[in-house]
């Protein structure tokens, strides 16, 4: 029955979530050294680029990190999460999803919660250097959902991966999206939404015969993107399909990779089905660990290293001790 109970208490005002969720996001500083960037070629012609940090002593074990929505490698979630396992001698791949890094990607289609062949194409990258013993896998928020869906999905996991942790993420996509609606969310919500209206205008230069920059100024939500782009742009029949199909919550029973969630009481993103007690009550695999205290991603504490990365880097060291 793992489920945790967790012991968080961060400093005085970081008890509010929107005060930790918007230091955590935009005024964090974390100092690491400059990426190696790698581009990755993809079998259906396009690219990711994958930011690599080594640590000074090099014990050939890897972290493959995944991003939220509109984010890339450079959020201070992703570098505070390299930093700390790069102080513990691993060495991480922080993912760009298609379209993320500074370049936008060949094709029409980019990235979603759902896009775990992607990930599989970086895994099956990183095994062929032949060099990573053990692989673990970190995924925030939307790039959480992408990577617990992976290790449920009918697919064979390499035994090279052997641990794997998500921060606040969002396992049922439609429940957060209603989340996220709320008013106390507008500003989020109208960030997120102008954010990935630059990123389809950008795209609508280059495939102006898929999608037109008036479609676009008609959204005026992040349900009406899905609906117009995410959804169709992937083969999706419409934004509920979407949801539905790729929702973590569908593929955690099938999880046989020790993994923890750790999800906050008070973060606002999320519904009531983003924290799968049951499942995780009935699994020997998924540990739900759930802090009345973090908001998204904003689990601030007093030192350099907060308090999610502690988890994350202490839970996967204690697996990779036993594999």
């Amino acid at each position: 029955m793992p489920v945790i109970t967790g012991n968080y208490v961060p400093p005085g005002i970081f008890r509010n979530a929107d005060v930790s969720t918007i230091y955590s996001a935009t005024l964090r500083k974390v100092e690491l050294p400059v990426y190696e960037r790698e581009r990755i070629e993809l079998s259906d012609g396009d690219f990711i680029d994958l930011d690599w940090s080594i640590p000074k002593k090099d014990d050939n074990k890897l972290v493959i990190l995944l991003h939220g929505l509109a984010g890339n490698a450079e959020r201070p979630y992703m570098k505070g999460m390299a930093r700390a396992f790069n102080l513990r001698n691993w060495t991480t791949a922080a993912m760009n999803f298609r379209g993320c890094s500074e370049e936008l990607n060949r094709h029409y289609r980019s990235y979603h919660a759902g896009a775990s062949d992607d990930l599989a194409e970086v895994i099956t990258h990183v095994l062929s250097l032949k060099k990573f013993t053990k692989i673990a896998l970190v995924g925030f928020s939307l790039g959480g959902n992408m990577m617990l869906k992976y290790l449920g999905e009918n697919r064979s996991i390499p035994k090279e991966i052997m641990a794997a942790a998500g921060v606040s993420v969002p396992c049922d996509l439609e429940g957060s999206l209603g989340a996220i609606n709320r008013m106390r969310n507008f500003v989020y919500s109208k960030r997120f939404e102008l954010n990935l209206k630059q990123h389809l205008l950008a795209r609508a230069e280059k495939f102006p015969d898929y999608i037109s920059k008036k479609q676009i100024s008609e959204c005026s939500s992040l349900r009406d993107i899905d609906e117009l782009y995410t959804s169709r742009a992937h083969g999706y029949k419409n934004a509920s399909d979407y949801y539905e199909k790729t929702s973590a919550n569908n593929f955690l029973a099938n999880i046989k990779t020790p993994t923890l969630l750790v999800n906050a009481e008070n973060d606002s993103f999320l519904s009531g089905d983003c924290y799968p007690y049951k499942i995780a009550e009935a699994s020997e695999y998924l540990y739900l660990e759930v802090p009345p205290y973090g908001g998204h991603v904003g689990f601030v504490t007093s030192t350099s290293v907060y308090y999610h990365e502690k988890r994350a880097v202490d839970f996967i060291e204690s697996r990779s001790e036993k594999s």
